[in-house]
Order: structure tokens, then C-alpha cells, then sequence
């Protein structure tokens, strides 16, 4: 079977997809926090448990997957084709919540379908792809997360000015009706690829043989797992931060616009994060370049501590080029490079599971944070979890330079 370049048609389809699955469907929530409010009610430590429940359920999603691909290890394709069209009307259905509880389901299925939609999309993309050029086309594929925070920032005068009202119903609505277009597209690509792609009964192990190897693959500290848990606490950091940035920022009073701005800055400049990180991590596949990127993210982070508006923005900015989605394009690569073809989806979503976990926990201390020291200790507190994810990255490209860690193998 051929491979592709970096630069093709089912990474740029995958890369519109990205947008949907984390820029829309994930981290529009937190830009769109102060319009919610504003029209549902509530404390931002009481929405921000809605936050949570979107974890919840990517947590659900990623734990359903492996036994789902191993039941039907032919039915990758049909499997994502109809997550990513649901999550595309899940969108639109969030966007009629009237209470608490409706948007509460919505984010929860959206939490879901998307945490299905990201693996199994980068699964498929990246089959397609030389391995010499992994990296780079997961960073494009991971930029498209980017790009949906870009636009998300640029929405904010119509989704969290208090004249408009209802804007980010509107605005998710919108987003939904993308994902569908976006999800016809990635499927129309991958189907006039799909010629003779059964694998050979030799390279197939049973589920329980498959399961028990993948485990030991990940959780053995002499392979995979401080990547594993870097990955875990770079999810509760960087979640703290995409949820009460912006609610922060209102709450000293800057205009929507100027918060708007900040936060398509920081999409913008995660648009040359996937370039960067992609062409670094295939120079250098190394747990040190990802610790290089989350390091420099947290002092971005800090920024916030100042209570000055540029050093804020500029540490955004700094998240957003270095950070935003370092993690998980290097992380897909690394295991991508390191992971027997056959288990890399069960392996991705199982690191997902860990991420997703990163995600629900982070909010909740977040949420506690907020609510006894204040939006800005909220925020703060999220360089601390990726303050250990650098570390635990750091450990990593330790253990990468033993000999016996270098070619990892499900029979090692």
C-alpha cells in the first residue's frame, strides 16, 4: 500500500475535522462561558462543572473505543464516519439548551463522540502517511484545532457581548453545520483510498493477547509511561486555562473584542505550533522537545500572575506557539514511531483516556481555586500540572536513551 506525503488531501480533511473536534465542539465552551452565563444563570465554578461533564464523557469515549475496535477491527471507517456526522448535529443541538441540564447531556455526548472522532481520525490519516513524515502531518492535523480557536476569538463581539444575547447559540450552530461538511468531506477522501487495506491474518492477534501487550507497552516505566503521564497532567493544566481565561479577562473589564483578540491569538499562533512541533518532533522524537514546549507554556502561563494586560496576552500568545498542541501531535507521533501499526489506535485512545482524566480533574480544581482565591489564582494554578508534565516529559527522554527503550515491541 503507497504512502502519502505530509501534504495531502486526507490530512487537510483531517485538519478541518481538528477544527471541529477541539476547537469547536471543546474549547468554544470556554469563550463562550460568559455569553452562557449571562443568559442560563450560575456561578462560573457551577459552569464549569459542565465543563467537566464534557470530559466525562471523552473519558467514556476513549475507554469504549479499544473493546469497540477490537470487536470490529474491519469497521474503522464506518465507526468514525458516523461519530464525526453526530457530533456535527450534536453541535447544532447544544445550541437550542435552555437549562443546565439539556447543555449539561449535549456536552456530554459531544465529550464522547469527539474523543472517538480524535483518534480514530488521526488512526486513518496517519496510515496514510510516510513515517518519515509523522510528525509533520500530525502537526497539521493538530493545527486545525488552532484554527478553531482563531475563529472561535474572532466570534466574541457576536457570542460574549452582553448586546447580543443569544450569539453563541448561533455561533455553535454554525460550528455544527461545519463539522457535517467537514466530516462528508474526510469520508469522501479516505473511501478513494480504500483499496485492499485487510491486513494480514500474520499481523493479527486476538483481542485479550492484543490488550494484555498494549498495557504492559504503556504502563512499564521503562517505556511508555511518563509519556503517558505527561500527557495526563498537561490535560488538567491546559484545561484550567482555555476555561477561566477569558472569564478572568471580563471580569477586569476589558471589552469583548480586546478578550476576543487574545484568544484568537492564541489560535493564531498555535497555527505555527503544528508546523513547529510537527518538523521538530520528527528531528528530534525525543520526550526532551516536548518537555522544551510544555516548560516554555508554562511560563506563558505565569503571565497571568502579573495582572498586566500585555504580559497576560504575550503569555497566551506564548502558549499558543509553543504548547497549545505540542503535547498531543508529539505524543501521537511518539507513539506512532513507537507502537506496533495494529495497536497504535488501542494505544492512542487508551494515552486519550489518560488525557480525558487530565481534563476532568483539572476543572474541578480549577473550579475550587476560583472559588476561594479568584479567577486569577484559577488560572495560575494550571502551570502547576503542566509544570509536572514538563518534568515527567523530561523523564521520558531519559529513559529514551537507554539502549533496551529505543525499539519498543509488543513481545519486549
Amino acid at each position: 500500500m503507497s504512502h502519502k506525503s505530509a501534504w495531502n488531501r486526507i490530512t487537510l480533511w483531517a485538519s478541518l475535522l481538528f477544527v471541529v473536534i477541539l476547537g469547536f465542539s471543546r474549547l468554544s465552551y470556554g469563550m463562550f462561558l460568559p455569553g452562557i452565563q449571562r443568559e442560563l444563570g450560575g456561578s462560573y465554578s457551577q459552569l464549569g462543572i459542565l465543563g467537566t461533564v464534557n470530559f466525562i464523557g471523552y473519558l467514556a469515549g476513549t475507554l469504549c473505543l479499544p473493546p469497540l475496535i477490537s470487536r470490529f477491527p474491519d469497521r474503522k471507517h464506518a465507526i468514525n464516519r458516523t461519530t464525526c456526522f453526530l457530533l456535527g448535529f450534536a453541535m447544532i443541538g447544544s445550541a437550542f439548551s435552555d437549562h443546565y441540564t439539556p447543555l449539561g447531556l449535549w456536552r456530554f455526548a459531544i465529550g464522547f463522540l469527539s474523543a472517538i472522532a480524535t483518534v480514530l481520525v488521526l488512526s486513518i490519516a496517519m496510515d496514510a502517511v510516510r513515517p518519515a513524515e509523522q510528525g509533520v502531518a500530525s502537526g497539521l492535523i493538530w493545527l486545525g484545532g488552532s484554527a478553531g480557536i482563531l475563529v472561535t476569538g474572532l466570534s466574541a463581539p457576536l457570542t460574549i457581548d452582553p448586546s447580543y444575547l443569544q450569539g453563541w447559540r448561533y455561533a455553535w450552530a454554525a460550528m455544527g453545520a461545519f463539522g457535517i461538511a467537514a466530516a462528508f468531506g474526510f469520508t469522501v477522501v479516505t473511501n478513494k483510498r480504500r483499496l485492499g487495506k485487510l491486513s494480514s491474518q500474520a499481523d493479527m492477534k486476538t483481542p485479550d493477547q492484543e490488550r494484555v501487550n498494549v498495557y504492559r507497552l504503556l504502563f512499564s516505566p521503562e517505556k511508555l509511561l511518563f509519556l503517558i503521564g505527561s500527557y495526563f497532567f498537561f490535560g488538567a493544566g491546559y484545561i484550567i486555562y482555555f476555561t477561566y481565561l477569558i472569564p478572568y479577562l471580563v471580569s477586569k473589564g476589558i471589552p469583548s473584542l480586546y478578550a476576543g483578540l487574545i484568544w484568537s491569538g492564541i489560535g493564531l499562533a498555535g497555527l505555527f505550533n503544528g508546523w513547529i512541533g510537527g518538523r521538530a518532533i520528527d528531528r528530534w522524537p525525543s520526550g526532551f522537545t516536548l518537555a522544551a514546549g510544555v516548560s516554555l507554556g508554562t511560563i506563558g502561563v505565569l503571565g497571568v500572575t502579573t495582572g498586566d494586560l500585555f504580559l497576560t496576552a504575550l503569555g497566551a500568545v506564548t502558549i499558543g506557539l509553543v504548547s497549545f498542541i505540542t503535547p498531543p501531535l508529539m505524543t501521537t507521533s511518539l507513539l506512532r514511531r513507537h507502537v506496533p501499526q495494529h495497536a497504535y489506535a488501542a494505544c492512542l485512545s487508551i494515552a486519550t483516556a489518560f488525557f480525558a482524566a487530565g481534563q476532568i480533574i483539572g476543572p474541578i480544581v480549577g473550579g475550587v481555586g476560583v472559588q476561594q482565591y479568584g479567577l486569577q489564582f484559577g488560572v495560575a494554578s494550571s502551570a502547576i500540572f503542566m509544570g509536572i508534565s514538563a518534568g515527567l516529559a523530561a523523564l521520558y527522554g531519559r529513559k529514551q536513551r537507554k539502549p533496551k527503550t529505543r525499539d519498543l515491541h509488543l513481545g519486549a
